[in-house]
């Protein structure tokens, strides 16, 4: 018996629809939007061009079947894939996560990402899509992000600097109260856990891929001295410096 057509006109045009891979072309003409796919393993399935420029990558086949791993620090890596398997395994999107994303000019930025999970025909799980957006260029009041734009570049550009509160608040032109509560507010995290963050991630880099001693790292990196940088980096990463450079130098 052959089957009916559907009565919805959305469901009929759905239903009459070619390839669906051609939806997704979409996204390699909205500027400043990456898109990405992976499947269960964490392996890349599809990128857009932003998101493949964002890795320095010119063809989606260079990027397909790798992991976050090769691209990103090993941990910002397992911090993305363990939101990847919290989202597989909830069944639930997660939307507008502020990330610190490191691109292949091994600068850290900051992105919202939306994942969303995605099922087979039978309805398990089988892997996540997402999408990125600059903070400065999403949400409904961009102008609430643009304003800590200035606030964000001067951290990356002298991270290594002694930075203080009243120099942001400047940049901002807002009262230190009054930046402290924003940035709180839109990052869920102190300008001062920024700043660390960064300078953390900057020193991650160089053990990872140099052997500059650590101590000269630590002062690079805006920390007081060698055992300020120590205590700072056990606390976030579980081990000291070292221990770490041992571990995850390529």
């Amino acid at each position: 018996m052959p089957r009916s057509a559907p009565s919805d006109p959305a469901e009929s045009f759905f239903a009459s629809l070619g390839e669906w891979r051609q939806l997704l072309q979409l996204f390699d003409h909205l500027p400043r939007v990456y898109l990405f796919m992976k499947d269960r393993q964490g392996r890349f399935m599809k990128a857009n061009r932003s998101e493949l420029a964002l890795h320095g990558l010119k063809t989606e086949a260079e990027m397909i079947g790798r992991t976050d791993y090769d691209f990103h620090p090993p941990a910002m890596a397992a911090q993305y894939v363990e939101e990847d398997v919290r989202v597989m395994k909830s069944g639930r999107p997660l939307c507008d996560q502020v990330w610190l994303v490191m691109g292949h000019d091994k600068l850290p930025r900051w992105y919202l990402c939306t994942k969303i999970p995605l099922r087979d025909r039978q309805g398990r799980s089988m892997g996540i899509a997402g999408v990125m957006r600059p903070f400065d260029h999403s949400g409904p009041s961009p102008s609430q992000y643009g304003r800590l734009t200035p606030v964000m570049e001067h951290v990356l550009a002298h991270y290594g600097q002694r930075i203080e509160a009243s120099d942001l608040a400047k940049l901002a032109h807002l009262s230190v109260s009054q930046f402290q509560r924003e940035f709180r507010r839109l990052f869920s995290m102190s300008a001062g856990d920024y700043l660390l963050k960064v300078r953390l991630l900057m020193a991650r880099r160089r053990l990872e891929e140099g052997g500059d001693p650590v101590g000269q790292i630590a002062l690079d990196c805006g920390f007081y001295d060698q055992s300020h940088f120590n205590r700072a980096f056990r606390a976030q990463m579980g081990m000291p410096p070292l221990d770490y450079r041992r571990r995850f130098q390529r």
